[in-house]
């Protein structure tokens, strides 16, 4: 059995694998409750001897339908991080499945008919009973029940996972975050939040004002922090060399050099000199060090990236003894 593959096309799945135990949604943040779906979907393809899909739908239909995508709810993967951590998982397969204007047109008995049935040969659906899918959402939980047993397909109802009295999801995520809950963010992930990148040339503001940044292009619209944070980062060079450096991080739309910009992650590293650009970095949100705010001048964003340095030290060193070799965030 195939582990951990993303495919590009659905054309002749059935002639490759059969079918598969399948689940659909956007995974956003791959967080607990969605490894269990994982869990549950490995059991149920082991029963049918046919491979777990997990079915990805990008872009999220909320991005695809606003007017503004910072109305949306902000992401916290991008595609390809979900990719990777549903290979993690140890889903069998993956396939980003395109939300567009055909996808959104298709009526639910379509959707299930040509997708679950005819091209995947899904023999066990596994999905949560709040998901609504087709034309104008008119597909739901029940509906999928009545095709399932005409298509022969068993429907079975995902399991969500508790953090405390708290069901885990991606919006109770994005809240934690929101307020800069590392803790609890941490436990309903079950791994630090992160975002990664590749470092890239940005407007060398921060090296004109003493202190230089490697800059993130973030690839999503809407983001879940804002703010000055400590953070850790892991750096992956070309040449494969890889270390861990503690820094400043600055994520947000810059109000005070901007008007509209793109979501941007500029990281100050402490005590680092090295020339990066194109490295991958991985940086891990540790504490709050202020929100985002717009200063009147250039002076006076010079001044508190000082005090922002200052702070982020003075976090870092009332950690325990053991963070002195590596830094941990706020979950002990």
């Amino acid at each position: 059995m195939t582990s951990g593959k993303q495919l590009k096309t659905l054309d002749g799945f059935r002639e490759t694998y059969g079918g598969c135990v399948a689940s659909i949604g956007k995974f956003d943040g791959v967080h607990r409750g969605h490894l269990q779906i994982v869990r549950q979907l490995n059991a149920h393809a082991q029963q049918y001897n046919v491979p777990s899909l997990v079915i990805v739908i990008e872009p999220h239909p909320e991005e695809f339908f606003a007017e503004d995508v910072r109305d949306c709810p902000p992401r916290l993967s991008e595609a390809a991080e979900k990719v990777d951590l549903l290979k993690n998982a140890g889903a069998d397969l993956i396939y980003l499945l395109r939300f567009d204007e055909a996808l959104c047109q298709l009526s639910p008995e379509a959707y299930v008919t040509e997708i679950l049935a005819e091209t995947l040969n899904v023999q066990c659906l596994i999905i949560g009973n709040d998901f609504r899918f087709g034309h104008q959402r008119r597909g739901d939980y029940a509906l999928l029940q009545v095709m399932g047993e005409q298509h022969g397909f068993s429907v079975v109802e995902t399991e969500s996972v508790q953090l405390g009295e708290q069901r885990i999801s991606s919006t109770f995520i994005r809240e934690c975050l929101a307020k800069a809950d590392f803790r609890t963010v941490e436990a309903a992930l079950g791994r630090a939040y992160s975002i990664g990148g590749r470092v890239m040339k940005g407007r060398q503001l921060g090296r004109q004002l003493g202190f230089p940044t490697a800059n993130l292009a973030l690839n999503r619209r809407n983001i879940p922090l804002h703010g000055v944070y400590a953070c850790c980062c892991e750096i992956r060079t070309a040449t494969g060399q890889e270390q861990s450096v503690r820094g400043v991080a600055n994520i947000g739309y810059r109000p005070t050099v901007e008007k509209q910009g793109e979501a941007m992650l500029e990281v100050h590293l402490l005590d680092f000199e090295q020339d990066i650009y194109d490295a991958d970095m991985t940086v891990t949100f540790c504490h709050l060090v202020r929100p985002e705010q717009k200063f009147d001048s250039l002076e006076q964003l010079q001044a508190q990236i000082a005090r922002d340095i200052e702070a982020a030290k003075a976090w870092f060193a009332t950690q325990s003894a053991d963070a002195d070799s590596e830094p941990t965030s706020d979950v002990k």
